[in-house]
């Protein structure tokens, strides 16, 4: 404890010894020092908060409607681009701050400087932000947060309606080149039905389905046929079976009744209908043709085979004609169920000559289906997008989704808000002092001197035999009681000045 104390009096003495440069020293410093703080251009900071409402009523209502834009990631991403170059660069050129660059080097440190000094905070959960900067003037200050501020909100609307437009435009472009794919397909499917007709799956039947239907409408028709004509050949034998009288000669030719003329003008009154819904070689026009030809020859036979007969009622035989009649249904009937069985054989025949072609064609039919329900379906979507995304930019024109109330508008500030110029005044003076001390021990360390006995023993080693002391005469005591008033009063004329500082400062802040 003792070394301690002996090393910081040595320390003491040898900053005594140059009090006086150590005095020189501070002043010279505080007073620069000083100077430099009074020289310091005032600062103001204007501000200004607003609050971005970002629930609106139409966004459930039209949820389903219309794309709706995340209003909080959008108004959380024009806070965090808000101070960017092109901004800056704008707001300055705004606020006629680039007439004071007179080069490219200075307007790059005024938009510098400007990001420097401009800040926007805020949270998310209250939607509430601050827009604050310094400035040199308080009219700069205002017009620049007022700059920022206009940014801050017409931003929001104007990069929305740019985007929607955007995307229309772009929506616009791929509908006209689906157009014109959907054309294409269109054409192509056209062509190949045209170069395929007759070939090609009807209603959703492939080759497969229309060949085992086929054959099962030929399988039908075979088992109707031979039932027709076992009804025939049952109606024959009963009119060979019934036919002879009992003295063995056979009955007269029948008359011809107008029941016959009726029948062949159903006959043809069925033709007429059927041929205005199906062709000649459809099986019913051929075999109702074919019972109206059998009719009328029938009806020629019985005109020229009619004889007078002696007894009136040898020609006449109700069950002979009706058994007639039934025949001829018969005949009919089997004579279009052959023509039935030759078409659904010639089906058969050709579906099965086609069984390599067709279910290519139709392999490729389905394909072509298929690419153009794909570029039909994309191109009904787009159009349903292209009207979303219109209604979401009329949306975004006409409405306010996003509502900004601003709480405090920017003013301009009376008072600088800085430099604080108290602090840095005291900062200064305690500060100089510092360096006075400072130089003064440096000096000490510069040209050391022994100032005790003790140091002078513990340097050379040696011991030491004895001191002279000082013995001041009555002039030099004089001398130096004046040079410590001196020093004193120039110590406490340096505290003076820096009261006095500090009360210019707390009186008229605005220096």
């Amino acid at each position: 404890m003792a070394e301690i104390t002996s090393q910081i009096l040595n320390l003491l003495k040898a900053i005594g010894k140059y009090r006086w440069h150590a005095v020189i020293i501070a002043w010279v410093v505080a007073l620069a020092g000083w100077l430099v703080v009074y020289k310091l251009p005032n600062q103001y900071e204007a501000s200004a908060r607003v609050y971005v409402d970002t629930q609106s009523i139409l966004k459930p209502l039209l949820s389903g409607m219309t794309m709706l834009p995340n209003l909080e990631q959008q108004v959380l991403f024009m806070r965090r681009t808000l101070i960017s170059r092109p901004n800056v660069e704008r707001v300055v050129r705004e606020v006629d701050l680039d007439v004071k660059a007179t080069d490219a080097k200075e307007m790059t440190k005024l938009v510098d400087d400007m990001m420097a000094n401009i800040k926007i905070g805020g949270t998310e959960r209250d939607d509430i932000y601050t827009i604050s900067y310094t400035g040199s003037s308080a009219r700069e200050g205002k017009d620049v947060v007022q700059a920022f501020l206009t940014i801050f909100v017409e931003g929001s609307f104007g990069g929305k309606k740019q985007d929607s437009e955007k995307a229309v435009q772009f929506i616009d472009d791929q509908i006209r080149s689906y157009e014109e794919r959907l054309a294409a397909a269109e054409n192509t499917l056209k062509e190949f039905k045209i170069r395929h007709i007759g070939m090609l799956p009807s209603e959703g039947a492939d080759y497969g389905t229309r060949m085992v239907a086929t054959n099962e409408g030929l399988n039908q028709a075979r088992l109707e046929l031979a039932e027709a004509e076992q009804a025939r050949n049952a109606i024959r034998r009963q009119i060979s079976g019934g036919g002879s009288s009992a003295g063995g000669t056979r009955p007269a030719p029948i008359f011809i009744d107008p029941e016959l003329d009726e029948r062949i003008a159903t006959v043809n009154k069925t033709l007429d209908t059927l041929r205005t819904q199906y062709t000649e070689q459809h099986p019913d026009i051929v075999a109702n043709r074919r019972l109206l030809e059998q009719l009328r020859e029938r009806r020629a036979e019985a005109a020229k085979n009619t004889k007078p007969s002696m007894d009136p009622g040898a020609n006449y035989s109700p069950m002979l004609q009706q058994l007639t009649v039934q025949l001829s249904d018969a005949e009919a009937r089997v004579a279009s169920l052959q023509a039935r069985v030759a078409e659904y054989s010639g089906r058969v025949g050709r579906l099965r000559g086609q069984g390599e072609q067709v279910p290519e064609i139709e392999a490729q039919l389905s394909r072509l289906n298929r690419d153009y329900e794909v570029n039909r379906e994309n191109y009904q979507k787009l159009v349903a997008s292209r009207e979303s995304a219109k209604l979401s930019g009329d949306l975004s024109s006409a409405t306010d989704m996003l509502t900004f109330r601003v709480i405090d508008p920017p003013t301009a500030p009376e008072i600088p808000s800085g430099p604080n110029r108290l602090q840095l005044f005291s900062l200064v003076f305690v500060a100089a002092l510092l360096i006075g001390l400072a130089g003064a021990f440096l000096l000490s360390q510069l040209r050391p001197t022994f100032l005790s006995q003790a140091t002078l023993r513990e340097v050379t080693g040696l011991p030491i035999l004895g001191s002279v002391s000082m013995n001041w005469t009555a002039e030099q005591t004089v001398l130096r009681k004046r040079r410590l008033l001196a020093l004193a009063a120039s110590v406490l004329l340096l505290f003076g000045i820096y009261g006095a500082g500090i009360a210019t400062i707390m009186v008229r802040p605005t220096l």
